[in-house]
């Protein structure tokens, strides 16, 4: 099929960008950062253009459906949503040094939807559960709240790498033109975690809807709806502690990568040690 040849071509471009924007951390150049960003925009332009051929294909052989109904037209949109909440941030903060964390999730994701034999890539037709237009809602506003909590985890990288470089030379840096400050990055964890905190609150009301026109009840402790609302709970706490309590820095970069976690084993990590009414995503 034409898209998996787009898609293919998506998995090279990101896997050439994280590469490159590892080199960027060393060489430290602006034309080079600029060359770096249309790359990626090259990227999700082919990115763009097989998700919608294989939509296309989709109603081509009579299915019909958005590419969000299996593992790997999973991994291959949550890469897409990544690729553009990662480009907001980027020009919002002018930085592009997150980038190298970002991307080898992306890349990791495309490869591995692409090479891997236990990712089946056909077009598959639709289960009776999944033929709802909530199948797009729900998907689609869970994954943007991943894609963002995926530039907060990598920014809460950066910020205790750094924090802790500061330690040893017992003053904070300001930004050298390069890497960002330490309250830049925090800014970007603080925001970033907000905006997912919302999308993926919007996904658990809109699956929990969708639950009930499929199953007949809103909620069934399904063991993805458990570790979605665990994962939204920790995140809930974050903004809790974060404008009751003013916890800032460290513990906030520490609650953002716990949260990642669950976030991780959520998406995947459901998928392959426990069995639900989800087993099929």
């Amino acid at each position: 099929m034409l898209s998996s040849t787009f898609l293919g071509i998506t998995t090279f471009t990101y896997l050439l960008c994280m590469t490159l924007y590892f080199s960027y951390l060393f060489f430290r150049n602006k034309t080079f950062g600029k060359i770096l960003t249309i790359l990626v925009f090259f990227g999700l332009a082919v990115h763009t253009i097989g998700l919608g051929l294989r939509w296309y294909e989709s109603y081509e052989i009579g299915y019909g459906h958005i590419p969000l109904s299996n593992l790997y037209e999973a991994l291959v949109s949550l890469s897409w949503t990544t690729v553009i909440f990662y480009l907001v941030i980027e020009f919002r903060y002018k930085i592009r040094q997150l980038g190298s964390l970002v991307f080898p999730f992306i890349s990791i994701a495309m490869a591995y939807a692409s090479l891997s034999p236990n990712v089946n890539s056909e077009i598959q037709p639709l289960i009776p559960a999944l033929q709802s237009n909530w199948l797009t809602y729900h998907v689609l506003t869970c994954f943007l709240g991943y894609s963002a909590f995926a530039v907060s985890f990598g920014a809460s990288i950066v910020y205790l790498a750094k924090s802790k470089k500061e330690a040893t030379k017992k003053v904070q840096e300001p930004a050298d033109g390069f890497m960002p400050s330490l309250d830049t990055l925090d800014d970007i964890i603080y925001k970033s975690i907000a905006i997912g905190f919302l999308l993926l609150g919007i996904g658990i009301i809109t699956g929990a809807i969708w639950a009930n026109y499929a199953w007949g009840s809103y909620w069934s402790w399904d063991p993805k709806e458990t570790w979605s609302l665990i994962t939204w709970l920790i995140y809930a706490a974050f903004i809790h502690a974060r404008i009751t309590r003013g916890w800032r820095g460290k513990r906030a970069a520490v609650i953002s990568i716990i949260g990642f976690c669950c976030v991780l084993f959520t998406f995947l990590g459901v998928n392959y040690l426990l069995s639900g009414l989800h087993s099929y995503a």
